[in-house]
C-alpha cells in the first residue's frame, strides 16, 4: 500500500482555468488526462516525485456524473468553489479490502490523448463522501510505465499533507497504520474536531515551497 495520488476538484474556472492557476504556482504545466466515461468526469495530471501525482478533476454534464459516487463527490466539491477532494492509496490486490469493507470495487478507465487506455479498479469513494479524511483505494491494471505518476521532471515533490482528522480513524479504514502509505510524505494532523479532509498540501517546486 502506498500513496498513489492526491485529487483537487476544479473551481469556477473549470479544468483549464484551475490547472493554469496551479501550474503557474507550481512552476510546471499539467498534462491532459482524459474522460472517465463511467464517472462523468475528466482530468489533468501533474507527475510528482516518488511515483505519485496531482490530479485535477472536473465534472461533466453527463448522466454518469449524477449516478457515480466519484462524479457526485467532484460535483459537490466544485460547487463549493473547488479545492482538495481527497487522497488515494494504491494496492496490489483490492480484493482483501473489498472483503474487509464489505463492498465491491468499481472499474474505471480513461483514454489518454495518445490513445492509450488506462484501466483500474477503485474502492471507497462512498467512504470519502461520508468522511473526507478517508482515502479511497485503487488497483491499477496497466504497465508501470503507463502510470500517471511516471515521467516526472523531478522538480516538483509533495512535501507535506495537512489533513483535518484522526489518524486512528484512518488507520482503522486502511486496515493498517496510516504511517505506511504516507511514509515518504510528512503529514500534519490538524483540527481533529473540524471539518475532515485535506486542508492543504505543500510542494517543493522551482518556485520554492508552495502551499496549496
Amino acid at each position: 500500500m502506498r500513496l498513489d495520488h492526491i485529487v483537487f476538484a476544479a473551481g469556477p474556472g473549470g479544468l483549464a482555468g484551475t490547472t493554469e492557476r496551479l501550474g503557474e504556482l507550481l512552476g510546471e504545466e499539467f498534462r491532459s488526462g482524459g474522460i472517465h466515461p463511467r464517472f462523468g468526469t475528466r482530468n489533468a495530471i501533474l507527475p510528482l516525485t516518488q511515483g505519485t501525482y496531482l490530479e485535477v478533476v472536473e465534472v461533466l454534464d453527463h448522466p454518469a456524473s449524477d449516478k457515480a459516487p466519484f462524479g457526485q463527490a467532484v460535483r459537490a466539491r466544485s460547487e463549493l468553489g473547488g479545492g482538495w477532494l481527497g487522497w488515494v492509496v494504491a494496492v496490489d490486490d483490492i480484493a482483501p479490502h473489498e472483503q474487509r469493507l464489505g463492498r465491491e470495487a468499481v472499474k474505471g478507465n480513461r483514454h489518454r490523448p495518445d490513445g492509450t487506455e488506462l484501466l483500474w479498479k477503485q474502492l471507497g469513494v462512498k467512504g470519502l463522501q461520508a468522511d473526507p479524511q478517508l482515502p479511497f483505494f485503487i488497483e491499477w491494471d496497466i504497465a508501470s510505465a503507463d502510470h500517471p505518476g511516471s515521467g516526472a521532471s523531478g522538480a516538483v515533490s509533495l512535501e507535506c499533507l495537512e489533513i483535518a482528522g484522526d489518524p486512528a480513524r484512518v488507520s482503522e479504514w486502511l486496515g493498517q497504520s496510516v504511517d505506511q502509505p504516507l511514509e515518504a510524505v510528512k503529514v500534519e494532523w490538524v483540527a481533529p474536531n473540524g471539518t475532515p479532509g485535506i486542508t492543504a498540501a505543500k510542494f517543493q517546486t522551482p518556485n520554492g515551497l508552495v502551499r496549496l
